[in-house]
Formats: C-alpha cells, structure tokens, sequence
C-alpha cells in the first residue's frame, strides 16, 4: 500500500498530466523516450463524467452538467498499472498520461521524469494560469457611488 505522500505525490502529477496539453507532453516526452511494452486493461475510451458544484463552494451540490473524458489503463511488465483521465477525447492523450503515470511509480525513472516532464508542465500550466489572471484583471470594472449633498437626518 502506497503512503499517504506517495499517494499525494502521484495525484499531483497526475493532476498536471491530465491539465497539460497533449502537444506540451509530447514537447518534453518524446515517444520514443521509453518505449514501453504493456498490455492494456482498458484501451483510451470516451465517456462522459457529470460535473457537480456548490453555489459558493459551500452551499448545497448540484449538477452542473456533462463534461466528455477519455480515460485509459495499462499494465507494465512488472505488475505497475498506470492510469490516464483526461478532458475531451484525445485518446493518444490519455495514453501517454497513462505512460507516465505507470513509469513515475518506479523509482528508477521518477526523479528523471520529474525534473525532465512533470516540472516543465508545471511551470508552463502556472504561466498560462498567470496570463489568464493578467487578461482578466484588466478587463475588470471597479464600481463606486457618489454621495450627492449632505443627507439630512
């Protein structure tokens, strides 16, 4: 059983995975980097996943809708499965997710995959969150209301 930071650990990268563009992947991982042989337990497939929220991040869930995934999963050799979750329906996406994710749980390929894939992706998901938080604040509207003459009381 994996520890609770390994576990964190893998949902980190995991996370970043399954955010990052599939052409960012495959800029700093190639294909051809580790070919891996695996046999699939579940080859990339579509689906669709309902998306709940809370009005305020506190109020009561609701339903907000439909959202399409392409998951997958793969066993190495070795015994490792490794998973791939991914918005929309890029298949080759989900698979190299599902690469990585099995290879980053073998300690002999984790500390090179994550300095040569998982924190390339990290920087660049958190430049274009930056840029998106740039964008918006300067769209953003101040409103303020004058006070016209005394009020009398």
């Amino acid at each position: 059983m994996p520890s609770e930071t390994e576990q964190k650990d893998r949902a980190n990268w995991l996370g970043i995975l399954a955010r990052a563009r599939r052409a960012d992947i495959e800029a700093v991982w190639p294909a051809h980097a580790d070919p891996l042989e695996f046999e699939w337990l579940r080859k990339p497939q579509p689906g669709l996943v309902m998306v709940r929220g809370r009005a305020g991040g506190t109020g009561n869930a609701f339903n907000l809708g439909e959202m399409t995934v392409t998951r997958c999963a793969l066993r190495l050799a070795d015994g490792t499965v490794g998973q791939g979750y991914v918005q929309g329906r890029d298949r080759k996406h989900s698979e190299l997710a599902a690469r990585l994710d099995a290879l980053l749980q073998l300690e002999a390929h984790r500390d090179g995959l994550l300095a040569q894939v998982i924190e390339p992706l990290r920087r660049t998901e958190e430049e274009r969150r930056l840029e998106r938080s740039r964008k918006a604040a300067s769209t953003k509207v101040e409103f303020f209301t004058l006070v016209r003459g005394a009020n009398p009381t």
